[in-house]
């Protein structure tokens, strides 16, 4: 019925008039916020390219009963947009590691490598001393803000780790992934950078097995071997973490009903690890045993908000993994629910003092057309047969574990549930993972500074801006404090020089 109402009022030229009239109204309105960012909450959706933000509009439009075009996602409504050039320095088309060096820490870098400028070459460990660059996170920290990890991955993940750490190998997570060559060389696995670079205050995510001593049983899974703990240093990484400050109260859990239970007016740091590597998909997440995005960004809000100085917050969803599969019903349930992560944030931030970004590290070959009509089921059919005289779905993938050829043909999905959680979307080039792609993604902005995020940009402006709006290294030329905060300065300065006259006059009579 809505869609075919929608349909009937979308026929009326004033429907459409009236509707770019009142945006056109609000752009009107719309003032740059040129002041000082109290926070910044850098959203990451891992993997989320144009196509994928289209696609996941649509389905979040159709699981609220609408036909889906028309909808808003959250990050739709950010005032101000930019695109991000993917590139790295070695790669024309990026990967997850370079490319969080650059939004991280404001410099392009090598493929494989975090933290770490162009200089150091992947798994070189030699090459990692003297090349280190640091995150807005790290300089945020530096100031005495606090400063926190979401991600949907292990923590210990290339997007989440330049943020804390430096290394020619994105994928050496624990001290067991190291060579020995590596380890004779002095370089450190990820997830001790974790504990031991600077504090985190929020940490929550996947990746317990590399915080573990080798063999040590997974509380979720105890039978199971493959899910142990993994160091071969026999340290307890999340036993450094809780005691590194004796003076603030620290927690550590692993399952969502200790989560649940935690005080946010009484912790002041929260360490969460609910998975032994990444977290589950959230088309299979045990509700009763993982938090959602949604729910850990929520808490590390709360957590983190308490800080007068203010704080930084890195929020990553792993939409990424589900395209490498070439399950798009896997990725774009993610970017739905990613994109509810961001509408929980804005409920619990004001515009006036958090500066919110939302955006991507690259795109995947991920794709929907074929003169679907309006409404049509985002995982559903075109409606006209191919060439070969067989149907295909709206979705397809240019490359990756989809291709599937019968007696030179593609396979005829007609008695096939493309519905289904798992289905597997047809691909053009056979690979056993579907493969990045290399277009520009978008960046979303709202709050303090975020006027500076427009026309094209390369990939490590993200950083700049974020350290520039909230005055932070290497930026002392800062924008204004709020007026407000001027207002009050102003005012404790005026009482402070009334009392001081007061008192003088005391003392003459």
């Amino acid at each position: 019925y809505f869609a075919a109402r929608l349909g009937y009022i979308s026929r009326e030229p004033s429907y459409w008039d009236t509707q770019a009239k009142k945006t056109l109204d609000a752009a009107l309105k719309l003032r740059p916020r040129e002041h000082r960012a109290k926070n910044v909450i850098l959203f990451l959706g891992d993997g989320m390219g144009v196509s994928t933000v289209s696609a996941t509009r649509i389905l979040r439009g159709q699981m609220e009963g609408g036909t889906g075009e028309e909808t808003m996602l959250a990050m739709d409504t950010f005032p101000y947009l930019a695109l991000s050039k993917t590139y790295s320095v070695d790669k024309q088309v990026a990967d997850s590691a370079s490319t969080a060096t650059a939004y991280h820490c404001g410099v392009k870098a090598n493929a494989k490598t975090v933290g770490l400028s162009a200089k150091a070459v992947a798994y070189e460990c030699n090459t990692t001393f003297g090349n280190e660059v640091y995150s807005v996170l790290r300089r945020a920290k530096a100031q005495g803000r606090s400063v926190g990890i979401v991600t949907t991955t292990r923590v210990q993940h290339a997007s989440p780790a330049a943020a804390y750490a430096h290394s020619v190998s994105r994928s050496w997570y624990s001290d067991a992934d190291l060579p020995s060559s590596a380890h004779r060389h002095g370089c450190v696995d990820i997830a001790t950078q974790l504990v031991t670079n600077f504090d985190i205050d929020v940490i929550l995510g996947g990746g317990r097995m590399y915080m573990t001593p080798k063999g040590t049983p997974d509380p979720e899974y105890p039978t199971s071997s493959s899910r142990k703990g993994s160091r071969k240093d026999k340290k307890n990484l999340i036993d450094v973490w809780l005691k590194a400050k004796p003076n603030k109260k620290s927690h550590y859990v692993w399952h969502k009903k200790e989560f649940d239970e935690i005080n946010v007016k009484t912790t002041d740091r929260l360490m969460g690890l609910f998975e032994p590597k990444d977290m589950k998909f959230e088309v299979f997440r045990n509700i009763s045993r993982d938090p959602s995005i949604v729910e850990m960004t929520e808490k590390a809000i709360q957590i983190l908000r308490k800080n007068p100085k203010g704080y930084f917050l890195f929020v990553e969803d792993e939409i990424d993994h589900g395209h490498h599969d070439g399950i798009a019903k896997l990725a774009l349930t993610e970017a739905v629910m990613f994109d509810h992560a961001i509408q929980r944030a804005a409920r619990l931030t004001r515009e006036s003092d958090t500066l919110t970004v939302v955006t991507a590290d690259h795109s995947h070959v991920f794709t929907f057309g074929g003169n679907t009509p309006r409404g049509n089921p985002i995982f559903g059919l075109a409606p006209k047969n191919a060439d070969d005289e067989m149907p295909f779905t709206s979705i397809l993938y240019a490359n990756g574990p989809g291709y599937v050829h019968i007696n030179g043909t593609r396979g005829n999905i007609t008695m096939v549930d493309y519905y289904d959680e798992e289905y597997m979307q047809q691909a053009a080039v056979p690979l056993d993972a579907e493969t990045h792609g290399g277009e520009d993604v978008t960046i979303y902005a709202k709050g303090p500074m975020a006027h500076l995020f427009h026309g094209v940009k390369e990939q490590n402006y993200v950083a700049h801006v974020m350290a520039y709006a909230a005055c932070l290294e290497p930026y002392r030329n800062c924008p204004p404090l709020p007026h407000s905060l001027s207002s009050s300065s102003c005012v404790n300065i005026h009482s402070g020089f009334l009392i001081i006259m007061l008192g003088l006059l005391c003392f003459l009579r």
